[in-house]
């Protein structure tokens, strides 16, 4: 099996760019499987409905989202009516959606979670203990797993990857767009990267507008980030695993 999977989908422009792009590189590399996290695909500030439909649409079967997943309140409605986008785990449990979801993918149940971290971001559940607590639950319905980890802090990630090597086959970090040169096959057999970068404008600060960035900066003034202008590129990474070992067999990193 070879899962794809995109980094943090950043403004309309980048959602045009995968609508035009994904299909053919999906088929071109033989992916069974996208998994994208579309948290700024609403030009920075979380992601729509409409937005998420269009992401699907695209050629990504699971959204995963992080800390600005309800930055648009009309996602809230398809967080509670599909199974195809998730939000972190580690949110209270009244927040609407899940933090998982299994997929069939060529027969095979696919468990796919997103955690958020918490050092120097948002003070949620633990990330580690709300994971931990869902392999458990789920133990026996699903065959592979993969975790998006969209967290803050290198350290952290890679703790989270230690911590589930050999339990969890497929575990990448979001959040930072920027892409990390550290894909590994950790020594249970999972596969792993820190930070699988960003889809987004190449030519911004980590995507937004850099005159804007560099303004609030430099004043410390609230100032409302919009998307970069230029060349999209899409950042990511591929994860074969070998479905009778269950163990992963490869993981590089992406541009295109």
């Amino acid at each position: 099996m070879k899962i794809l999977t995109i980094g943090d989908v950043v403004g309309t422009k980048a959602l045009d760019y995968l609508a035009e792009k994904l299909w053919s590189f999906r088929t071109s590399v033989g992916a069974d499987v996208v998994v994208a996290n579309g948290e700024n695909a609403s030009d920075i500030h979380g992601i729509s409905r409409a937005d998420a439909e269009r992401l699907l649409d695209a050629g990504v079967d699971i959204i995963t989202l992080g800390n600005h997943t309800f930055g648009r309140r009309d996602i809230c409605s398809l967080l509670s009516d599909s199974e195809s986008i998730i939000r972190p785990a580690n949110y209270p449990p009244l927040t609407p959606g899940g933090g998982y979801t299994i997929v069939n993918i060529g027969g095979w149940k696919l468990l796919c979670i997103n955690v958020l971290g918490t050092a120097l971001m948002e003070s949620l559940a633990c990330p580690f203990d709300t994971v931990d607590k869902i392999l458990a639950r789920e133990a026996g319905t699903y065959d592979l797993s993969l975790l998006d980890i969209h967290a803050e802090t290198t350290s952290e990630k890679i703790a989270l990857g230690r911590y589930f090597d050999g339990r969890i086959n497929v575990i990448f970090g979001t959040h930072t767009h920027v892409a990390t040169a550290d894909e590994q096959i950790l020594p249970q057999g999972s596969g792993y990267i820190t930070d699988i970068g960003m889809t987004g404008p190449t030519n911004g600060v980590i995507g937004a507008d850099a005159e804007l960035v560099i303004e609030k900066m430099r004043t410390k003034m609230p100032t409302y980030l919009r998307p970069a202008d230029g060349n999209i590129e899409a950042c990511g990474a591929i994860f074969e695993l070998d479905t009778n070992t269950k163990r992963v067999t490869n993981v590089e990193r992406v541009r295109f």
